[in-house]
């Protein structure tokens, strides 16, 4: 079977090309049963696709190519978009500063659903292999398609159980391009012997400001039986790469306003006692009146406003929400989102060396990356 254009990945920015592309005879491989798997259970299956504040300083990237990724599709066309087709995010600021979610993921995909009608969508078909000559030809667990142009929009590692594979950068590399260093991101961190205490905490969390580079996240902490997690360290893994994280347990707060306290320290600190109680074990301190401390003792406490540590590593692709790294933009025309090495071969997505911090701004990546494709396609 030949097509003008095969798109490879119903994820955000396959299922947003394949809806803007009208009039062509287009074709859209999926190797999950259904389209938008990463969209069902993204934001707590209430799917979070942008940001109210929308900046290519929210992304590790090029910078230039990001900003005029987004300038080309920002957040209020996306919004604009979605309200047009009768699905209406809104702010809510639980998790992440400005982030919009829809009511549901499903009728994101529902609408996705109505808005490819005209394409001929594949399901359970897995991309095994891409030659060239003049034309595309694709190799898939259901037969050979021809095309013209092909875009890939598979995504990247994170995810395994959501039919997440390394396809996209099979090829780029097949056609000369760049991948640069893939990693986990937006993932949990697990410890050294030293921060084993963490584990003791598992299933608690509390506000904290995190420390990374030059980067600072303020959020929630979870502590989890492999190490910590929660929002503001998923953000932190993103930056990271190796060294050390400082984290703020009471950020906003002067611990110097309590040291006059007559009060053992589980009690007049504004924190649980379970923690509080983990952290004294942890620096050698006794709970005891706060106004009894001497100077040594002081400053063991005052790590609470700097408590600095080097991740072992992270929970892995399994549990990252994105991956880290990708084909290199540079090699990319960032008005098309063509490869300047290969005629009619394009990246969207994911797949990018371009990941977003948590609270929306992959999916508007995503979404506005395919929006630049379909405009010269």
């Amino acid at each position: 079977m030949k097509y003008d254009i095969v798109i490879v990945g119903a994820g955000a920015s396959g299922l947003m090309l394949a809806s803007l592309l009208k009039n062509r005879k287009i074709c859209l491989l999926e190797s999950n049963a259904k389209i938008g798997a990463k969209i069902r259970v993204s934001g707590g299956a209430k799917c979070n696709v942008t940001n109210k504040y929308m900046s290519e300083k929210h992304y590790l990237g090029h910078q230039t190519f990001v900003h005029n990724i987004l300038k080309n599709f920002d957040q209020h066309d996306l919004l604009a978009f979605f309200n047009q087709h009768h699905v209406k995010p809104k702010i809510v600021e639980k998790i992440v500063k400005g982030t919009y979610f829809c009511n549901s993921a499903q009728e994101v995909t529902d609408m996705f659903s109505k808005l490819i009608s005209h394409v001929d969508l594949k399901l359970n078909c897995e991309l095994k292999e891409v030659t060239y000559n003049q034309e595309y030809t694709l190799h898939t667990s259901k037969g050979k398609i021809e095309c013209e142009h092909l875009v890939m929009a598979s995504g990247g590692l994170s995810y395994p159980s959501l039919g997440a594979s390394s396809i996209a950068f099979d090829v780029a590399k097949q056609f000369g391009h760049t991948v640069q260093r893939l990693s986990p991101a937006l993932v949990g961190f697990t410890v050294q012997k030293e921060q084993f205490w963490f584990k003791q905490l598992s299933g608690l969390s509390l506000p904290a400001l995190v420390k990374v580079g030059n980067k600072e996240f303020e959020g929630s902490f979870l502590f989890a039986h492999k190490g910590c997690s929660g929002p503001v360290i998923l953000n932190a893994s993103l930056f990271w790469e190796k060294g050390q994280l400082s984290i703020d347990f009471l950020p906003q707060k002067a611990l110097e306003k309590f040291m006059k306290s007559n009060k053992h320290i589980s009690s007049a600190l504004p924190l649980p006692k379970r923690f509080v109680s983990e952290f004294l074990k942890s620096v050698e301190l006794k709970d005891q009146p706060i106004s009894a401390l001497n100077n040594e003792e002081k400053n063991k406490l005052m790590l609470l406003k700097n408590y600095t540590f080097s991740p072992a590593g992270n929970f892995g692709y399994t549990k990252a929400e994105v991956t880290k790294g990708g084909v290199c933009t540079l090699e990319i025309d960032e008005l098309t989102l063509q490869s300047k090495l290969q005629k009619n071969l394009y990246f969207l997505g994911e797949c990018l060396d371009v990941t977003g911090e948590l609270g929306g701004y992959n999916f508007q990546f995503a979404f506005s990356s395919a929006v630049s494709c379909s405009k010269s396609i």
